[in-house]
């Protein structure tokens, strides 16, 4: 049996507000793909937050399809706490997350 690490898992989601009705699952992974996924988000400039649990329940999402209903509220956090960064970000020229 392979056992995963939840460093070794990564799940990519991206909400535009304008155009979907719910965040979607674009990438993920695990091992190798999950480190790439990670490396292209940082070369990215995209804001990276480690919650293991949630990367848990977010890779039985097939890619493409939009979260289910019961992950909202903790997606919603999710957003809602990157936004609040890229604020700061914003106002002061200065932050960062890259927590795993």
């Amino acid at each position: 049996m392979d056992t995963v690490s939840a460093e070794d898992r990564a799940v990519a989601l991206l909400y535009r507000k304008d155009h979907d009705r719910a965040p979607k699952v674009v990438a993920g992974g695990r091992g190798e793909l999950a480190r790439r996924i990670v490396q292209l988000a940082e070369e990215s400039g995209v804001n990276i937050v480690s919650d293991p649990d949630l990367v848990e329940l977010l890779s039985r999402v097939p890619t493409g399809d939009e979260i289910p209903l019961e992950l909202y509220q903790a997606v919603a956090e999710l957003l809602a706490f990157i936004y609040q960064v890229n604020q700061d970000h914003a106002r002061n020229g200065q932050a960062e997350i890259a927590t795993r």
